[in-house]
């Protein structure tokens, strides 16, 4: 049993606010030094747990998420292209390959945010959004018809991505603080506690990529944890997709504020998406099925 003290936060989250017309919720388009995102979301309070000495307790293939130490060589803040995609690349890879036992890891990007939490609302364009900052929306990445879609764009050759199909692949997100976080920290859900009907197909079109994320109908039921306190040599996993279905397949997360750290310096992080391949793994595919459940 963890003897360490715990930090779990009264907050809010924001869901998605369905309108109730039948209609796909709002697209999002990323490019061109901007984003637009004007979709309704109403916050709805939770209590966030710190998972803190129990980090054991929670496993990719069981919750959708993991936490494990990693110190990166990263020297400079994370402020180099050129050596985020030369050097930390390469750890991402390294690191995934070790936790998933994953034959190729394929990158296909990453996102630092260094900006202030309402950064959507502050008519950022340009060489501000080089500074963006977290987001405060309850969603996944991708969503299942997002997680092929990806594939298909990262691998075009035809034949190649059929045959990358048949075998399990997955999506996980690595999200590591730049300095230490008290400041507007990540949240994640426990997989089993989401059902499939809680969430919503979502277009986003990001220079280029059509892609689809999941939005999220809020549940009261949905259990939220996050690690406090994490420091650059504390890494989060996200699983985004997994084509095994007898697994956890996705775990929401969002930023969330702790009003005892509201007044801090703004959250930086760095996120990088990774396709996670297997060479011997058959995939077991199926239609998505909201009557599932949790997975």
């Amino acid at each position: 049993m963890a003897l360490t003290e715990k930090h779990n936060v009264r907050t809010t989250l924001n869901y998605w606010d369905d309108p109730g017309d039948g209609l796909p919720p709002t697209p999002i388009f990323i490019g061109e030094g901007k984003v637009t995102n004007k979709r309704p979301h109403l916050p709805h309070e939770f209590t966030v747990t710190d998972i803190t000495g129990d980090e054991d307790d929670y496993r990719l293939d069981t919750h959708g998420f993991q936490y494990c130490r990693h110190k990166s060589q990263e020297e400079e803040g994370f402020t180099s292209e050129e050596s985020i995609k030369s050097v930390y690349y390469e750890e991402c890879k390294e690191l995934l390959k070790d936790i998933t036992g994953a034959s190729h890891i394929h990158i296909f990007n990453h996102k630092v945010r260094r900006g202030p939490t309402q950064w959507h609302h502050l008519g950022f364009n340009g060489k501000n959004l080089a500074n963006r900052g977290p987001v405060t929306r309850t969603h996944v990445d991708q969503s299942y018809v997002g997680a092929e879609r990806r594939l298909r764009w990262e691998f075009p050759d035809k034949q190649q991505a059929d045959e990358l199909i048949t075998r399990r692949y997955q999506i996980i997100n690595i999200w590591r603080p730049i300095q230490t976080i008290l400041k507007d920290p990540i949240a994640v859900a426990d997989a089993n506690s989401v059902p499939d009907s809680d969430l919503v197909g979502a277009e986003m079109v990001e220079d280029g990529f059509q892609g689809e994320s999941w939005v999220v109908r809020h549940n009261p039921h949905h259990r939220w944890y996050f690690k406090y306190r994490m420091t650059p040599e504390d890494v989060l996993l996200i699983k985004c997709f997994d084509s095994d279905t007898s697994v956890a397949r996705r775990a929401l997360h969002s930023a969330f504020e702790d009003p005892d750290c509201r007044d801090e310096e703004s959250r930086q992080s760095i996120e990088v998406r990774c396709l996670v391949l297997y060479s011997d793994s058959p995939c077991v595919r199926v239609h998505q099925d909201p009557k599932r459940g949790s997975r």
